[in-house]
């Protein structure tokens, strides 16, 4: 029955005069995601909307779907389109249109006209009134409610005359790449692809980079990061994932500093590293899953030692998050049964058992200097002997 959708958007409307930007990118966006769905499509965008028509068949579901996947789409109205033959012709549409799609009768409605083409030869008031009546007369059991009504048949004349009643809810947000690029540190647990996803839903573009240390942690490790960035590449697009071999760099940390600061000595250098790619690739800042006490690592004083070590900007998504408010949105963008498999990531192996809570950033540097004999060429060689994954 339906051959189109009208996408409707919330915080784009309000971006005045650069607002065409944002269209153009949620357009490219949702061209990007049906690319992937059977059938095709032409895309417009008229009067501040934005259809897209079915030019072939195609699976309802199946394109729903992945148009709900969409940052920057509030809502998804399934159209039914009517040429404009005269008010019978709609009154016609509309009586079909109900059969259709409500055919348990027995409910509540509302008829809610916009009339945006002028010349229409009725107003939009009028059109509400003699609709309703329509549907009054082919429907006796269903009763007209302009407060609350269980639907609200929304007809809008415009080039075309669209009906709908239903809108499906989108992600909301902003269409990526709006919002520039930033590196994801990205490992196996359940915090990083949700702060991915967060960051993503305004407009960012991601690249992302893993910390693995073989033979401590396995390539089922391994795998399990690059199928978390391929759940979070469905919201924010394809991207690449950096693996950094860690394994020299933590053995040479826990050998040459004390064992209550390898959390966060491991944690300053993997920032580091993860700058200087996030500066090779154009990034604008690091992005982080921390979350304000949730482990040693994550503490007030522990998060100031290792922002110390970065001139971009870290953005934490989830910083005042709890675990649960983590926990539902990873089991909505469908990562949570991977990242709580049972393979230990490279963090989780080297952990020492009473972390410093409360370090000082002063003493810190202090202790990294007992690594100043080898840091700098095993970091070099780290970077230089990174594999390079393509996240689609």
């Amino acid at each position: 029955m339906f051959t189109a959708f009208l996408i409707k958007y919330a915080e784009i409307g309000v971006k005045g005069r650069n607002r065409y930007m944002f269209e153009n990118a949620l357009v490219d966006q949702i061209r990007f995601a049906l690319d992937k769905v059977e059938g095709e499509f032409a895309l417009r965008k008229t009067q501040g909307r934005i259809y897209v028509d079915a030019v072939s068949d195609f699976d309802f579901d199946e394109t729903v779907d992945a148009l709900k996947k969409v940052f920057g789409i509030s809502g998804i109205c399934p159209v039914v389109y009517v040429e404009d033959e005269g008010f019978e012709k709609l009154s016609e549409t509309i009586v079909d249109y109900v059969k259709k799609v409500y055919p348990e009768g027995n409910k509540t409605f509302k008829v809610c006209a916009r009339r945006a083409r002028k010349n229409y030869p009725m107003d939009s008031m009028s059109i509400n009134c003699e609709l309703g009546g329509v549907i009054l007369d082919h429907f006796p059991e269903m009763k007209v409610d302009v407060h609350n009504p269980d639907f609200e048949f929304s007809v809008e004349i415009r080039e075309k005359i669209y009906i709908y009643s239903e809108t499906i809810p989108g992600q909301g947000g902003m269409p990526v790449g709006t919002g520039g690029k930033a590196m994801l540190l990205l490992s196996g647990g359940i915090d990083s692809p949700v702060a991915g996803y967060m960051i993503s839903k305004r407009g960012v573009k991601l690249e992302a980079v893993y910390f693995h240390a073989p033979p401590y942690t396995s390539e089922r490790a391994k795998q399990k990061v690059v199928d978390l960035a391929k759940y979070v590449s469905v919201y924010s697009g394809p991207m690449k994932l950096h693996v950094i071999n860690f394994t020299d760099i933590q053995l040479a940390i826990y050998e040459k500093c004390p064992h209550d600061e390898l959390t966060i000595i491991m944690r300053r250098y993997m920032m580091r590293i993860a700058e200087t790619i996030a500066k090779e690739t154009e990034c604008l800042g690091l992005v982080t899953g921390e979350s304000i006490g949730q482990v040693a690592s994550q503490t007030m004083q522990s998060l100031i030692s290792t922002n110390e070590v970065c001139e971009l900007p870290v953005y934490r998504p989830l910083i005042a998050f709890d675990k649960q408010d983590i926990v539902d949105i990873s089991e909505k963008i469908n990562t949570y049964e991977t990242s709580i498999q049972p393979f230990e990531d490279c963090c989780t192996i080297f952990v020492a058992k009473h972390p410093v809570t409360k370090p000082n950033a002063k003493v810190i540097r202090g202790h990294e200097k007992n690594l100043d004999d080898v840091i700098d060429e095993l970091v070099k060689t780290a970077l230089e002997t990174r594999e390079i994954i393509e996240i689609e």
